[in-house]
């Protein structure tokens, strides 16, 4: 159980290693990440810690919210994210959460962002299904075709894969490696590609894995 950072993903370039190989980074711009609350056992019944993560304008919360961040003298901060902790003493509320306290270069992370929408398709383009024929005289080009059997069930079986709303959703790209950290202009360049549009909000946290420390080499 750790503390993770979120961001905002900016896009995607190249940088080179120390062997003048290009490894291809998506670049993420830290928000401010402030602490906003602790939760402890005795009076929430879990320990966590409440991070803010980028500054807003006030017009942008309704008064209630806004009452929150004013009682505890906190600029006003969205999104909202909990992340549980063993032991919530050593994070106070007003609190900056920084980069080199949750990663370090060469750790593997797990990012998590909103994936890109992509509207209503087919099955051949949200499964990777296959396709019949393109013959003039086949009935069968792009078409689903039977979605279950006759008397024997007698009914479509649940989970089958149909045409719908594909993406926007939740997505969570595991094991990637932090290439470079610039603390002073808060980016953090990650190995790969990462879910969401560029300018779309992303958390970074650190894979939980016994061998994910820097200077490691991955198992994967």
């Amino acid at each position: 159980m750790t503390l993770g950072l979120m961001g905002k993903k900016i896009g995607m370039t190249q940088v080179f290693d120390d062997a003048g190989l290009a490894i291809p980074v998506t670049v993420v711009q830290l928000g401010d990440n402030i602490v906003t609350d602790t939760k402890t056992k005795e009076k929430n019944g879990y320990s966590a810690v409440q991070i803010g993560g980028f500054k807003i304008k006030e017009r942008k919360l309704n008064k209630p919210e806004l009452g929150v961040f004013k009682k505890r003298e906190l600029p006003p901060l969205k999104p909202l994210k909990e992340y549980r902790v063993e032991d919530t003493a050593a994070y106070k509320i007003g609190d900056t959460i920084t980069a080199d306290s949750i990663i370090q270069v060469g750790m593997k992370v797990d990012v998590r962002g909103q994936s890109i929408g992509k509207g209503f398709q087919g099955r051949i383009k949200r499964h990777n299904q296959g396709r019949g024929p393109m013959g003039h005289g086949s009935k069968f080009h792009r078409s689903m075709g039977s979605i279950g059997a006759g008397t024997t069930p007698g009914r479509v079986l649940r989970g089958l894969p149909m045409p719908g709303h594909m993406g926007d959703e939740i997505v969570c790209t595991t094991h990637l490696k932090v290439v470079r950290i610039d603390a002073e202009k808060g980016l953090v360049l990650i190995k790969g590609s990462i879910p969401g549009c560029d300018g779309g909000t992303v958390t970074i946290t650190p894979s939980i894995t016994k061998w994910n420390k820097p200077g490691t080499k991955s198992r994967k």
